[in-house]
């Protein structure tokens, strides 16, 4: 879907595994303030629920429209970047954006590319799994003396960010390169493990952290279409050569 004239359609927020059915109706609220209306869930554990419906007040046609996955893959599916929201630093963490950077680069990705913003658990907020799948890591800066925000608080805050920068968003007259999906770079992930276990250079009972740091490398590249369709166009080949090799 291209909505250039509104890129705050092409934004879906996406709550991973919330605990509270409030925080989600506050989060529904925070979004349509801010014109945001795409809300994806990922297993929520009580949705929906009546506390949701009413702390989104005059919100709920958000919470109506919610679409509830069951794996993140689900929720992710169609979008080209993702931007992952977390306030402790990880081991092979992308480099951290700072919210209003962030809110301009994917504004720009949204006015032709569907794009989210993903949100942890309550508790827990987002594993170094969920992280991997994202291109983007966005920190906001808090008091150190006190760094826990609440999940929805969290959603306004970008919500706002989003919101300013698209007021101050000039749309380009030029088309935007088609970048990759998330569930295509997820496939290419599968198949270059496959082919760097074939050709022993992955060991898979050992190994280590290759497979997360090449995730790394990659998402800084914001793979286009025509690059997925390169770096798959060698896999190929080398898994031919590496068959022949052994027939």
């Amino acid at each position: 879907m291209k909505t250039a004239n509104n890129p705050l359609s092409n934004i879906r927020i996406v709550l991973d595994h919330t605990s509270h059915p409030g925080n989600i109706g506050s989060a529904a609220r925070a979004m349509k303030t801010m014109g945001l209306g795409r809300m994806h869930l990922v297993a929520p554990q009580r949705f929906p629920h009546a506390e949701a419906d009413a702390l989104a007040c005059d919100a709920r046609d958000v919470l109506e429209q919610a679409q509830v996955s069951a794996t993140l893959d689900e929720a992710l599916a169609g979008c080209a970047i993702a931007a992952g929201l977390t306030a402790r630093r990880r081991d092979l963490q992308h480099p951290c954006l700072d919210v209003r950077e962030a809110a301009q680069r994917l504004l720009e990705i949204a006015a032709t590319q569907q794009v989210a913003l993903l949100f942890g658990n309550e508790t827990h907020g987002l594993s170094n799994a969920e992280l991997t799948r994202c291109q983007y890591v966005i920190s906001i800066p808090t008091d150190s003396a006190y760094t826990s925000l609440n999940v929805a608080s969290a959603v306004q805050i970008m919500a706002y960010e989003l919101r300013m920068a698209s007021l101050a968003h000039v749309p380009s007259l030029e088309e935007t390169t088609p970048l990759a999906h998330l569930d295509e770079i997820e496939f290419f992930y599968q198949k270059l493990e496959e082919t760097l276990i074939r050709i022993q250079f992955l060991d898979p009972q050992h190994p280590k952290r290759l497979m997360p740091r090449i995730r790394r490398m990659f998402a800084r590249t914001q793979l286009e279409k025509e690059e997925f369709s390169i770096l798959m166009g060698i896999l190929k080949q080398i898994n031919l050569f590496a068959k022949s090799k052994v027939d």
